[in-house]
């Protein structure tokens, strides 16, 4: 018998879902490294713990970015005898390395907010309160940009929830900045700070889940595997299937290789043909290698091309 194989990413670069979003990356990433300097300035000036745990974020931020920037060129080398995909999966590592930084940023910002409830230092609230504005509507335009890619790369989904925590660590800061300004009530600042920390937490969480069942090859969150069985089994000639494996080299190339066992007098070319447009069309996978063989010859090794 023989064995199938097609695939769609000759060219990383251009499959690359994070490649299609550089030139937005690069505008978020200016527009953060720039106002990171402000933050910093701004925190140190004021001495407010939630607008430092929101600078942190801007540096989380503008690393993120850069380094999601170098996976996607990192990616886009072409494949080797080495590396049969390329370095597409550099992508997913830039994404795992966003959410254990995020992670421990969260811890360090906890720690930090344990302390000043016990001392709570003075803050001016007045460029706290300037500072985060403008730091918001920076967040804002940065998630703008990175809206459309983080629905398609996983790379770029981290640096999205990097920019999404930090806008909302913008309204903790102003929120803590306003309580300060017209109460006096100083613990705002570090438990608005905590808070920061906390949300940062589960959406990290799932980021970090997400990229490790990607490089443990796991069959992609939300892909109906049984399905999938089922369609090829009521192919014309099927008549069973095994070794089934479904798995995502880079967020938005999914990849599939299986065994189907076919009746000895089946057209192996059309059994071929019909499962290649079944995967394509109704579960959106161009890249397959498929084993077919004869009840009598199941799990003969002899292959050949379609």
């Amino acid at each position: 018998m023989g064995a199938g194989h097609s695939h769609g990413i000759e060219k990383p670069a251009a499959g690359s879902a994070g490649a299609r979003h550089r030139k937005s990356l690069v505008a978020a990433l200016a527009l953060t490294t720039t106002f990171l300097l402000v933050e910093v300035i701004g925190a140190w000036i004021s001495g407010s713990l939630a607008l430092l745990a929101d600078a942190a974020h801007m540096l989380t931020d503008a690393g993120g970015l850069a380094l999601a920037l170098f996976a996607i060129w990192f990616a886009a080398r072409p494949p080797s005898a080495n590396k049969t995909f390329g370095y597409l999966r550099a992508e997913v590592l830039a994404a795992l390395v966003n959410a254990v930084v995020l992670l421990l940023l969260a811890v360090y910002i906890l720690y930090e907010a344990y302390q000043r409830l016990f001392a709570p230092p003075e803050v001016l609230s007045t460029p706290v309160l300037i500072v985060a504005v403008v730091g918001l509507v920076v967040n804002l335009i940065s998630m703008r940009l990175l809206a459309a890619g983080s629905a398609e790369s996983l790379n770029l989904k981290g640096a999205y929830f990097e920019v999404l925590a930090d806008m909302l660590g913008s309204l903790g800061v102003i929120a803590s900045a306003l309580l300060i300004m017209f109460t006096g009530w100083t613990l705002a600042d570090p438990l608005i700070g905590a808070a920061i920390g906390v949300f940062i937490v589960p959406r990290t969480w799932g980021l970090l889940k997400h990229a490790v069942n990607i490089l443990l090859e796991g069959t992609p969150a939300g892909f109906d595997l049984a399905r999938l069985e089922r369609a090829l089994r009521a192919l014309p000639g099927v008549i069973d299937t095994h070794d089934l494996h479904v798995w995502t080299i880079t967020s938005g190339i999914d990849a599939m290789s299986g065994h189907l066992v076919i009746a000895d007098d089946a057209d192996q070319q059309a059994v071929l043909v019909a499962a290649r447009t079944a995967l394509h069309e109704d579960f959106g996978i161009d890249h397959t290698t498929i084993q077919v063989e004869t009840a009598a010859t199941r799990g003969g090794e002899v292959r050949g091309q379609v």
